[in-house]
């Protein structure tokens, strides 16, 4: 009897890009509800909207370049990008916005290097980007997290503002939507108020602002389930936190009314979405264990040197987007040693 037979290797592989995309989505679950029970239905329609247009736009540019389109999509890679770029956008974000934005992060950063595998920047960072800087107004408001909302908005009242831009009867923008706890605390310091006084706020939590600090510990919770099932390791996440809090708690040191406290900077804003799903990106990051610790110390470093004194409150986009840039160099002075080369004395 004959058998069919194929070429080595005969196992099956322990990891497959669809296998490992399929693992982020699930620990962005944790996080991701969280974001809806606090920030409303927007999230979800957001996480929806662009991954239709992350898998639309993938499916255009693949076909336009004759190549196989279903194999590209069913990989998740298009889906898991459209997911990070919806958790970081506003919950009202118009919905040319999010299609705008998602559809540069993949026809133009990702299908215009060469599809998975050559895109030198992460995508979702680069919509991200692309739309705060043509569009700041729009991506800086947010709602308020629901236990500090005066009218919580059902379904239905959400997705009429974010198709058609009108509110309900009686509400104004100026209402429903406020700033994050990271631009709060960076335009109060900047008039000269105290920290001391500007947490007397119903705004702050323990650590963070309200809402935010407990969405981080979900993105936390998923972060640590990717390096427990090897999705990722646990180089990029500890030195990216561990840089941001060592600065932050330095500077603090010199001026607690001046600088906030370490943990305000880990639990604010996208510092745990950052340091667990999108400074980790296997494409743009570094590789090496070496180069891994320096990328993320030096997203760390940065992320606190733009919060602190740059032009955007949160500034996790842009901190790894330069980084993204200087991945390979740090690669390549990070090589490890490889054993049984080396130089050969003359006798």
């Amino acid at each position: 009897m004959r058998f069919p037979s194929i070429t080595s290797p005969h196992t099956e592989l322990p990891n497959s890009v669809t296998k490992t995309m399929l693992w982020v989505i699930i620990a962005l679950i944790p996080g991701s509800i969280s974001m809806i029970w606090y920030f409303g239905w927007g999230i979800l329609i957001n996480m929806l909207l662009a991954s239709l247009g992350a898998v639309l736009s993938e499916a255009l540019v693949l076909k336009l370049r004759g190549r196989p389109v279903l194999p590209a999509i069913k990989d998740l890679s298009a889906v898991v990008t459209a997911l990070l770029f919806a958790l970081a956008i506003p919950p009202l974000l118009p919905w040319w916005l999010t299609l705008i934005g998602i559809s540069f992060a993949i026809i133009v950063v990702k299908q215009l290097y060469g599809g998975i595998g050559y895109n030198p920047f992460n995508p979702a960072m680069a919509g991200y980007v692309l739309l705060l800087v043509s569009y700041p107004v729009e991506m800086t408001s947010w709602l308020p997290p629901r236990m500090l909302a005066e009218q919580i908005m059902d379904f239905n009242q959400v997705l009429s503002v974010i198709f058609t831009g009108t509110l309900p009867a009686g509400l104004m923008w100026d209402a429903i939507t406020m700033a994050t706890p990271l631009d709060i605390m960076r335009t109060q310091l900047d008039l000269n108020i105290m920290i001391s006084e500007i947490r007397l706020s119903t705004l702050w939590g323990d650590f963070g602002g309200v809402g935010w600090e407990w969405v981080g510990n979900w993105y936390l919770l998923g972060g640590l389930f990717l390096i427990y099932k090897r999705v990722i390791s646990w180089h990029i996440p500890v030195s990216i936190l561990a840089a941001l809090l060592l600065m932050a708690m330095f500077f603090q040191t010199l001026d607690q009314e001046t600088y906030p406290f370490g943990l305000f900077h880990i639990f604010s804003g996208g510092t745990l979405l950052c340091a667990f799903f999108i400074a980790t990106d296997p494409v743009s990051a570094c590789t090496t264990r070496k180069g891994q610790l320096v990328y993320g110390a030096c997203i760390g470093i940065l992320i606190y040197i733009i919060r602190t004194w740059g032009g955007y409150p949160d500034a996790v986009a842009f901190a790894v987007l330069l980084l993204n840039m200087a991945a390979p160099t740090i690669d390549y002075y990070t090589q490890p040693r490889v054993f049984g080369h080396g130089t050969m004395k003359n006798d």
